[in-house]
């Protein structure tokens, strides 16, 4: 009887272990080049399966660094595992890897097509990518090279509407949309796992329908830049960045009123700021767990 409590016991603990959901950085930049933090991306790994969000530059190359092939410890990001993303908008930074998220993984054995869902002008644009490429795909699928017919293909659901988009045993997702300035159709993500909620604000200014999508968060991944040398830029990008992004002296005002677990700061605008800097601008207003985001960085 005993022995059965203490193996019942490590079952139900491993099986947790198993299940934690995790969020992996695959990019924390913005769409100025730094060769530390590539493009906006993230993978959420639930169980066996990876779900990205946003695929900006090099967002590929991020996936098989944290595979078991180049030395990383997720299966889930092996390429050929990669089957379904999610696209808060198409500026370029975060999506410009889109051409490299429909291939590579296909080259590398994907079997089955690419689920895509995103804001209107996603289909257009994956359509475009695999015309482009058609000379390329063709050669792979009636060379020498062997080549199965399906996995460059894509499946792609334009966002139209708030609400949830995808849902399976796993996980559900639900969009809403943010404050992008006049940029329209740009969204937020809220991840709904078994043991987490987790929210990705995209790029947006403060705003009032992200917070109503705020409530009880383990996790809350939000955009950022520094209220410090915000005041070094001349006034027309000054007037563009407060109109389209959040401050840090904002962001911690946000965090405060929603009071997430952890609060992850991602494509970070330092300007020159260091990080003391931002997180001392974060820390005025609100005093729970708040981390500066680093590609290849695991949250959970």
């Amino acid at each position: 009887m005993f022995k059965a409590l203490i193996f019942n016991f490590i079952f139900f603990i491993s099986l947790s272990l198993i299940s934690e959901t995790k969020v992996i950085v695959l990019g924390s930049g913005t769409p100025n080049p730094n060769p530390d933090r590539y493009g906006s991306s993230y993978a959420v790994v639930v169980e066996d399966k990876a779900y990205i969000v946003d695929f900006g530059p090099g967002s590929v190359r991020r996936m098989a660094e944290m595979s078991p092939t180049w030395g990383g410890a997720f299966k889930q990001l092996e390429l050929q595992n990669i089957s379904i993303a999610f696209l808060t908008h198409i500026h370029s930074d975060h999506s410009v890897g889109l051409s490299d998220l429909i291939l590579t993984p296909w080259v590398m054995g994907r079997e089955t097509e690419l689920i895509l869902f995103g804001p209107p002008g996603l289909k257009k644009m994956a359509e475009y990518i695999t015309k482009a490429y058609e000379d390329d795909i063709n050669y792979r699928l009636y060379g020498s090279q062997p080549a199965n017919n399906k996995g460059y293909k894509t499946n792609v659901t334009e966002i139209n509407k708030e609400g949830t988009i995808y849902k399976d045993e796993k996980v559900e997702v639900i969009a809403f949309t943010n404050n992008h300035g006049d940029f329209t159709n740009s969204f937020g993500f809220l991840f709904i796992t078994n043991d987490k909620k987790i929210l990705f604000s995209g790029d947006t200014a403060i705003s009032d329908n992200l917070i109503k999508y705020a409530k009880n968060l383990d996790i809350l991944i939000h955009e950022v830049y520094s209220s410090e040398t915000f005041v070094n830029k001349t006034p027309d990008w000054q007037k563009y960045h407060d109109e389209h992004h959040t401050s840090s002296i904002d962001l911690g005002i946000l965090a405060n009123r929603v009071k997430p677990k952890k609060l992850v700061l991602s494509h970070i605008l330092f300007w020159g700021a260091s990080e003391e800097s931002l997180m001392n601008d974060i820390k005025m207003n609100f005093n729970g767990d708040a981390i500066i985001a680093k590609d290849l960085m695991v949250i959970d």
